[in-house]
C-alpha cells in the first residue's frame, strides 16, 4: 500500500457538497484516479455522489477544469499539427521522380540511423577473456591465499578457501574459531563438483573494468561512430535536396511562381479557354478521319495559313468556332465567365506579367540547384570511398592489449563485439542505399547538363491550343517550366494561357461585353452643336460589341482604348460618318474595313507617335477630311505615310497639329483635290513652305503658331485661295500685302494674334477681301486706305492701341461687323452711323464719354457692347434700333436704366415674352 492510498483510505469520507439530496458520506471512486500533475487538488477530494446522479465532487470538477484552462495554451490540436505537413505538398510540383526518389531513399537511411543508434546506445557492449598463456610470470594463487570474493560464483573463483584465509581481524577469537569449525567440516564430508574450463583468477569488477578498457581501445572506431555518421550523412544529404526551397533569394521566387501556377491551373479562365480549344481539336481529328494518309499534313498547313492571316470572323483568342460547329461538347458554365473570375483571370495575367519581368532576367535558381545536386554527388562519392575501407573493420572478435598488467595480471584479451553481427548487415544496406542514391543523382546531372534548362519553348503548346502568340521564356522562368513539366506537363500548358496576349484579349472582351451592354451605351449617347448623335468611350479595355448595335450612331470617338477592334459588325452602322481615334490604335477586320474604307467621311487621329497611326487610314478612299495631332517632326516625316496618301482620293480636308520644321515634300500628292489645308504648330518655327506652290487648289490656308515674321511668298502662288490664316506668328510687318492682289478669290485675311504695328496703305489693292482680323496687335493708327476696300463686311480691330477711329470709316456701306473693344476711343466719328448694315458693334473698354443720338440710324443692329467706358447715360435713339435686345446689349445695368421706359420696354420685350411663355 502506497502513502497516497494509505492517506485517502485513514482519512474520513467528506460530504458531498453538490448533492442536496442525501448527507450520506461519498463512496471512493473505483479506481481512485491520482492526482493531475501540477492540480493542488487533495486526495480527499476524489468521491462519487452516492445519490446515483453521477455528479463528481465540485472540489475536484473546479481544480480539474482550473488546470485545463491553465495549460491549453500548451496543447496542440491534431489541426495544428496536420498543418505543418502542408509545407512538402505546396513544392512537390517542383519536384521530379528523382527528387522525390532520393527522399524517400534519403527517409530510409534515416530510419536505418536511427535504428542503429537505438540499438548500439541500449545494447552495445563487448566481452573479454584474458590469454592465459600470458600469466605463467606471476605466481600462482594457493588456495591457502586466494580468497572467494563476495558475490562471485564458484565456477569463476580460486580453489576452496580455508577460515584460514578469511578476514576475520574485526572479530573475536570464539566467534572465528566456531565459524571455522562450521565452515569446513561439511567439505569434509560431502564432496563438490570441481568447476570446468580455466581460471582466469579475475573477479567481476576486473572483468567489468576490462570490457570499459577494451571498448576504447580495441574496438574501431567506425563500429562504435557508425550510427551517428549515418545520421549525420543522411541529414546533410537531406538538407542538399530541399536547400533551394529554404534559401530566400530562391525561396521567395519559387513560392510566388508556385501561387500563380497552382491559381493559373484552377482558373475558370484557363478551363474555358482550353475547353473551346478542346472543341477545335475534336472537330479537327473528325476532319482527320474522313481523309487520306496525306490528310494531315495537309490540314496542318491550313491551320498555319490560318494562323498567320485569320479571318474577319476568327476571335481574338485565336481559337476558331463557327456557328455550325457543335458546342454541347462545352460545359454551359464555361460559355459565360463570371465577373469575379474575369477580374480575378485580369489579375492573374499582371501577376505572371510582372513575374516574368522579375524572374526571367537572372539564372540564380537553376546554378543553386545545380550546386546541391554536384553537392550531393560529391557527397556520396566520399562517403562510398571511405565507407567501403571500413566495412572488413567491422568484426566480432578483437584482440585487445590494454596496458593495465599491473591491475589484472594479463597483458592480452580476446573480445567480442555483440552488435557486429548487425551492424555489418546495417551497413552494407547502408551502402547499398547510398549506391542507389548516388545513381540518381548522376542521372539528375545528366538531365541538367543533357539539354538547355535556360530555355523553355512553348512550340507543343502553341500547336494544340492553337494560342500562336505565347513567347518563349528564359533563364530561372525556363528552368522552373522545365521542372514542372516533370511533375506534370498539364501544368504549363495551362500556364500558357496566361503568357498569350490573344489570350488576354480574348478575355478582355468578354469581361468588356458583360459590362457594357446595349442599354448602357444608348445612355452615353448625346447631340454635338452639329445635332449628330454622338457617343465618346473614354479608357476602356476594348471596343464593346454593343457599339456596333447603335445603328443610327453619326459620330464615334475613342480615346485611350488601347486594343480597340473593329469586327465586320461594324458595317451595320450605316449611318456613321466621323471617327475620332484620341491614343487609340484601333485594328480592322477585312469586313469592316470595305465598309468603312466607302462610308467614312471625316477621321480625326490623335497621337504621340507616328507608328500609332493605323495603316489603314491611308486607304479610306471615300475620306473627305483627316485630321493628324501628334509628333511628325522633320525626323519623322517620312514615316507619315503621305506618299500613301493618294490613295485618298476624295480628300478634300488636312490637318496637321504638329511641330513641322517645313512642308512635308509628299504633300503635293494630295495637291490636285485639297482645298483646304491646316497646319497648327506648337511653336516650333516652319520654314520651309516652297511646297505650298505647286498646291494651287487651295481655298482655305491656316499656318497657326508657326513662327513667321513675314507673310511666306509661297502663298501668293495661290491663286483660288479665298481665306489666309495666319494667327499666333511674328508677324511685324505685312509690306508684302500688295502681293495680295493676284489672289482675286481672297475674301478673308486673318492676321491676328500677332505684332503688327502698322498697316501699309497697298491694302486698298486686295479688293476682293470681305474680311479683314487684325485684332490683338501693335496697332496705334489707322490709314485712309483701309476704309477704301469696297466689299469689306467684318473688321475686328480689338486689342491695340488705337485712339482715334478716321471719319474714313463711314466709306464702308457694307461693313456688317465692326470690333473696336479694349483700344483708347475717346469719341466716336459721327460717319461711323452711316454704316448703316452694322449688325454687330463691339466699342468695349475704351475712353468713351458720350455716345451721339445718331447711333439710332443702325437699325439693323442686333448686338452692341459699350461695358468697360465712361458713359454717363445711354442715348435715347437706341430705341429706333428695332432688333436689338437686351441679351445682346453689353452695357452695364446702372446705364441700360437711364433709358425711357418706352426703350427699355422695347428692349426687353423679347426677353419678358419668352420669359412669360416658359412660365
Amino acid at each position: 500500500m502506497t502513502q497516497t492510498q494509505h492517506a485517502v483510505i485513514s482519512q474520513p469520507r467528506p460530504l458531498c457538497r453538490s448533492c442536496p439530496i442525501t448527507t450520506r458520506p461519498c463512496s471512493p471512486r473505483s479506481p481512485p484516479r491520482p492526482p493531475i500533475a501540477g492540480s493542488s487538488a487533495r486526495a480527499d477530494a476524489y468521491w462519487l455522489c452516492p445519490s446515483g446522479n453521477g455528479a463528481t465532487c465540485c472540489r475536484y470538477e473546479r481544480e480539474e477544469s482550473a488546470w485545463i484552462k491553465r495549460h491549453k495554451g500548451m496543447m496542440f490540436t491534431l489541426t495544428e499539427i496536420a498543418s505543418l505537413n502542408d509545407i512538402q505538398p505546396t513544392y512537390r510540383i517542383l519536384k521530379p521522380w528523382w527528387d522525390v526518389f532520393m527522399d524517400y531513399l534519403g527517409l530510409v537511411m534515416l530510419m536505418l540511423a536511427i535504428f542503429a543508434m537505438t540499438m548500439q546506445i541500449t545494447n552495445d557492449k563487448v566481452a573479454c577473456l584474458p590469454y592465459l598463456e600470458d600469466s605463467e610470470s606471476f605466481p600462482q594463487r594457493t588456495p591457502q591465499t586466494l580468497s572467494t570474493p563476495q558475490g562471485t560464483s564458484p565456477s569463476t573463483t580460486a580453489p576452496l578457501v580455508t577460515p584460514a584465509s578469511m578476514e576475520t581481524k574485526d572479530l573475536p577469537d570464539s566467534v572465528v574459531h566456531e565459524l571455522h569449525n562450521t565452515y569446513v567440516e561439511p567439505r569434509q564430508n560431502v564432496a563438490q563438483p570441481q568447476p570446468t574450463g580455466k581460471k582466469t583468477n579475475l573477479d567481476f569488477q576486473q572483468y567489468i573494468f576490462i570490457n570499459q578498457i577494451c571498448y576504447h581501445v580495441a574496438l574501431p572506431w567506425y563500429s562504435k561512430y557508425f550510427p551517428y555518421l549515418t545520421l549525420i550523412h543522411t541529414i546533410v544529404l537531406m538538407v542538399s535536396s530541399n536547400f533551394w526551397f529554404k534559401y530566400p533569394k530562391t525561396s521567395s521566387k519559387i513560392e510566388h511562381f508556385v501561387s500563380i501556377l497552382g491559381r493559373c491551373f484552377e482558373s475558370p479562365w484557363t478551363t474555358k479557354a482550353l475547353s473551346e480549344t478542346a472543341c477545335e481539336d475534336s472537330e479537327e481529328n473528325k476532319q482527320r478521319l474522313t481523309h487520306a494518309a496525306s490528310g494531315p499534313k495537309q490540314v496542318s498547313q491550313e491551320e498555319k495559313e490560318d494562323g498567320a492571316n485569320p479571318s474577319p470572323s476568327t476571335p481574338m483568342l485565336g481559337v476558331k468556332v463557327s456557328a455550325d460547329k457543335p458546342i454541347t461538347e462545352v460545359p454551359s458554365t464555361m460559355t459565360i465567365l463570371d465577373k469575379k473570375d474575369g477580374e480575378q483571370a485580369k489579375a492573374l495575367f499582371e501577376k505572371v506579367r510582372k513575374f516574368r519581368a522579375h524572374v526571367e532576367d537572372s539564372d540564380f535558381i537553376y546554378k543553386l540547384y545545380v550546386a546541391q545536386t554536384i553537392v550531393k554527388t560529391a557527397k556520396f562519392i566520399l562517403i562510398l570511398s571511405y565507407t567501403s575501407t571500413f566495412l572488413v573493420k567491422i568484426n566480432f572478435k578483437h584482440e585487445c592489449k590494454p596496458d593495465i598488467q599491473h591491475l589484472t595480471g594479463y597483458s592480452r584479451f580476446f573480445c567480442t563485439h555483440n552488435l557486429a553481427f548487425m551492424l555489418n548487415k546495417l551497413l552494407i544496406s547502408y551502402m547499398a542505399l547510398i549506391l542507389i542514391y548516388g545513381m540518381t543523382c548522376l542521372y539528375s546531372l545528366f538531365w541538367v547538363f543533357r539539354r538547355p534548362l535556360k530555355e523553355y519553348s512553348f512550340e507543343k503548346v502553341r500547336e494544340e491550343s492553337s494560342f500562336s502568340d505565347i513567347p518563349d521564356v528564359k533563364n530561372d522562368f525556363a528552368f522552373l517550366l522545365h521542372m514542372v513539366d516533370q511533375y506534370d506537363q498539364l501544368y504549363s500548358k495551362r500556364f500558357g494561357v496566361f503568357l498569350s496576349e490573344v489570350s488576354e484579349n480574348k478575355l478582355r472582351e468578354i469581361s468588356l461585353n458583360h459590362e457594357w451592354t446595349f442599354e448602357k451605351l444608348r445612355q452615353l449617347v448625346t447631340r454635338n452643336p452639329q445635332d449628330q448623335l454622338e457617343l465618346h468611350l473614354f479608357m476602356l479595355s476594348g471596343l464593346p460589341n454593343a457599339v456596333f448595335d447603335l445603328t443610327d450612331l453619326e459620330v464615334l470617338k475613342l480615346e485611350l482604348i488601347p486594343d480597340a477592334r473593329f469586327t465586320a459588325k461594324v458595317s451595320q452602322m450605316t449611318s456613321l460618318l466621323e471617327l475620332h481615334l484620341c491614343h487609340c490604335p484601333a485594328k480592322v477586320e477585312q469586313t469592316g474595313f470595305a465598309f468603312l474604307r466607302d462610308h467614312l467621311r471625316c477621321l480625326h487621329v490623335k497621337f504621340t507617335d507616328v507608328a500609332e497611326i493605323p495603316g489603314w487610314v491611308y486607304l479610306l478612299r471615300s475620306l473627305r477630311e483627316l485630321n493628324l495631332i501628334g509628333n511628325l517632326n522633320s525626323e519623322n516625316n517620312k514615316m507619315i505615310g503621305l506618299e500613301s496618301m493618294r490613295d485618298l482620293r476624295h480628300l478634300k480636308t488636312l490637318c496637321l497639329k504638329s511641330n513641322l520644321t517645313k512642308m512635308p515634300t509628299n504633300i503635293t500628292e494630295l495637291s490636285p483635290h485639297l482645298i483646304k489645308l491646316v497646319i497648327h504648330n506648337d511653336g516650333t518655327k516652319l520654314m520651309v513652305l516652297n511646297s505650298l506652290k505647286k498646291m494651287t487648289s487651295l481655298i482655305e490656308l491656316e499656318l497657326h503658331n508657326c513662327e513667321l515674321e513675314r507673310i511666306p511668298h509661297a502663298i501668293f502662288s495661290l491663286i483660288n485661295l479665298q481665306e489666309l490664316d495666319l494667327k499666333l506668328n511674328n508677324i511685324r510687318t505685312i509690306e508684302e500685302i500688295i502681293s495680295f492682289q493676284h489672289l482675286k478669290r481672297l475674301a478673308c485675311l486673318k492676321l491676328w494674334h500677332n505684332k503688327i504695328t502698322n498697316i501699309p496703305s497697298s491694302i486698298a489693292q486686295v479688293k476682293s477681301l470681305e474680311a479683314l482680323h487684325l485684332n490683338h496687335n501693335k496697332l496705334e493708327s489707322l490709314p485712309p486706305a483701309l476704309f477704301t476696300l469696297p466689299k469689306l463686311r467684318h473688321l475686328d480691330l480689338g486689342h491695340n492701341s488705337i485712339s482715334v477711329l478716321p471719319p474714313d470709316i463711314g466709306l464702308l456701306h457694307n461693313l456688317q461687323y465692326l470690333a473696336i473693344n479694349m483700344n483708347k476711343l475717346e469719341v466716336l466719328p459721327k460717319q461711323l452711323f452711316r454704316c448703316t448694315k452694322l449688325k454687330v458693334l463691339c466699342l468695349a473698354h475704351n475712353a468713351l464719354t458720350t455716345l451721339p443720338e445718331t447711333m439710332g440710324q443702325l437699325v439693323q443692329l442686333t448686338q452692341l457692347e459699350l461695358r468697360g467706358n465712361c458713359l454717363d447715360r445711354l442715348p435715347a435713339a437706341l430705341g429706333n434700333c428695332r432688333l436689338l435686345r437686351k441679351s445682346a446689349l453689353v452695357v452695364e445695368d446702372h446705364l441700360f436704366e437711364t433709358l425711357p421706359q418706352e426703350v427699355k420696354e422695347s428692349i426687353s420685350r423679347e426677353t419678358n415674352v419668352s420669359f412669360t411663355s416658359g412660365l
